[in-house]
């Protein structure tokens, strides 16, 4: 069993998509986790646009990177810029590191047809993210 840990800024929305997507995918191939490296809680806007597509992240919980020093991990994701830039040491020795940068969604003002919008555009490319991901590197 493989242990993934997912890294965004604030844990409340791109790293709470590709939790869900990741747990979804790879079937118990792996334990997913998700932290910040700040706590924002999960964003209900990232709730709703996950369930429109079938994953329920609604009892998810906003985490911060230092919960989880004591776990080996397998992988670490990085889906955000600032995230990989300013993510505090984590003492995996082995884990494979990837880098993705993906837009924050709940930055996106307008109408509420455009910040719908907006989460629907991260939550595909998540998607497409964490399908290849399991596809290339949990297989």
């Amino acid at each position: 069993m493989k242990n993934v840990l997912v890294l965004c800024t604030g844990n409340s929305c791109r790293s709470q998509m590709a939790d869900g997507y990741l747990t979804h995918f790879t079937k118990e191939k792996a334990v997913i986790y998700s932290a910040g490296i700040e706590i924002h809680g999960v964003n209900p806007k990232a709730v709703a646009i996950m369930k429109q597509d079938g994953i329920d992240i609604s009892q998810n919980t906003s985490n911060d990177v230092s919960e989880y020093m004591d776990i080996n991990f397998d992988f670490i994701i990085t889906v955000c810029d600032h995230a990989h830039e300013n993510c505090p040491y984590i003492p995996s020795q082995n884990a494979k590191r990837i880098h993705q940068n993906f837009s924050d969604p709940s930055k996106v003002t307008g109408s509420e047809e455009q910040v719908f919008n907006a989460f629907k555009k991260t939550r595909i490319q998540i998607k497409d993210f964490c399908e290849n991901f399991v596809a290339t590197e949990l297989n």
